[in-house]
């Protein structure tokens, strides 16, 4: 089993700051990849931002330039530093994580934390 713990979510003003963190722990043979999805109310979940173990990293076109993932290693831990949110960053963010030696890999997800942007 592998649990994540997502922390960091909260309200913020557009244009304003918020840095998600997410803590894997448990039985981890090997993650190839951690990442951040969103959701927001009556709209599909959608894919933020991904960092691999190699440290390649990918971004929603909606968020490139302003949200930017990183990863302690050592301390299995993803980042998401948001800056410059706007209203429509409005969802809950989930946390994911692909573990395994060889595909499939196995997917296991935080419980989500609110981010709100509003004036």
């Amino acid at each position: 089993q592998v649990q994540l713990v997502e922390s960091g979510g909260g309200l913020v003003q557009p244009g304003g700051s918020l840095r998600l963190s997410c803590a894997a722990s448990g039985s981890i043979f090997s993650i190839n990849a951690m990442g951040w999805y969103r959701q927001a109310p009556g709209k599909q979940r959608e894919l933020v931002a991904i960092i691999t173990s190699g440290g390649s990293t990918n971004y929603a076109d909606s968020v490139k330039g302003r949200f930017t993932i990183s990863r302690d290693n050592a301390k299995n831990t993803v980042y998401l530093q948001m800056n410059g949110l706007k209203p429509e960053d409005t969802a809950v963010y989930y946390c994911n994580v692909a573990v395994g030696v060889l595909r499939p890999f196995n997917d296991y997800w935080g419980q989500g934390t609110q981010v709100t942007v509003s004036s």
